[in-house]
């Protein structure tokens, strides 16, 4: 149990939409606390008086371009006994939002930390997507580049775990375009506006929501659950090869460039390793 006499830092998850989902702790630490560090000073102050609770020269913006400074202003409260509360604009701080690297710095320094948890935008996804949650991966936010996404992509071929990733509404259509080209069979769900008014889940295969998507005006908060790789499909040697020969003319190692072939595609290191030294032999 944490010593409540000593400074510590309490990472508080806040309503996704619905201000009944605020637990009773949390609503305790914010209104007890020495300073809440938030993402958006504006937003948390609704979120206060919506509770009735005066933010009293207690609230501090803390977000990505200011994370690595406001930590040393954190471990300092602290390290004087303080009770800071750390919030983001929805949901569990650190998870796609800013937190991780505050976290990081308060531990290293030896510091308490804690949480105080509750609503997390993809636990609720995952919780109502009907896809298989026993083992799964957050991807966070895709890449904007057409490329980087396509890397992504290639990567979920062989991966049997069910994935979870956000997206932007404006994104959302090619997104899915993308998805049907490679994933078309696989399930899928879009939990959009969780928690809030217009909340809504879009099942099916991703042919079929792709489809579904077409020429409709995208709103709100997205998470995308997506089933993973049903079973693992058979390895292309020729593509194995070509990938290995590719990776070794650009200049990596033997071991970096057997390493790298097979997570993407499933095979052994060891014989990834043997055919990339065959490879390189003929360079």
């Amino acid at each position: 149990m944490t010593d409540l006499s000593a400074g510590q830092l309490v990472i508080v998850a806040t309503p996704l939409g619905n201000l009944g989902d605020l637990s009773a702790r949390a609503l305790a630490l914010l209104a007890t606390a020495d300073a809440v560090f938030c993402e958006d000073t504006r937003h948390s102050r609704t979120l206060f008086s919506a509770n009735s609770i005066s933010p009293n020269g207690r609230l501090f913006a803390l977000h990505e371009h200011n994370e690595l400074e406001q930590s040393v202003e954190v471990i300092a409260r602290i390290s004087r006994g303080e009770t800071i509360v750390l919030i983001s604009d929805a949901g569990t701080p650190g998870i796609s939002d800013p937190g991780t690297r505050v976290v990081a710095a308060v531990a290293k320094a030896g510091l308490t930390v804690t949480t105080a948890p509750g609503p997390s935008a993809v636990i609720a996804a995952l919780s109502v997507a009907g896809i298989d949650t026993e083992r799964f991966v957050m991807e966070g936010f895709l890449p904007r580049k057409a490329g980087e996404r396509a890397g992504r992509y290639q990567e979920w071929v062989n991966e049997r775990r069910t994935i979870a990733f956000y997206e932007s509404p404006q994104r959302l259509v090619t997104t899915f375009g993308e998805l049907a080209e490679r994933f078309g069979d696989r399930q899928v769900c879009i939990a959009r506006e969780l928690t809030k008014l217009h909340e809504e889940l879009i099942r099916g295969t991703v042919a079929e929501v792709a489809a579904k998507l077409q020429g409709r005006e995208i709103l709100g908060e997205i998470v995308v659950i997506l089933a993973g790789a049903s079973e693992a499909p058979p390895v292309d040697e020729a593509m194995v090869t070509d990938c290995l020969r590719e990776r070794l003319v650009a200049g990596d190692s033997t071991k970096a460039a057997a390493n790298y072939a097979a997570q993407l595609y499933g095979v052994s290191n060891r014989s990834a390793y043997e055919l990339a030294l065959a490879i390189r032999s003929t360079l």
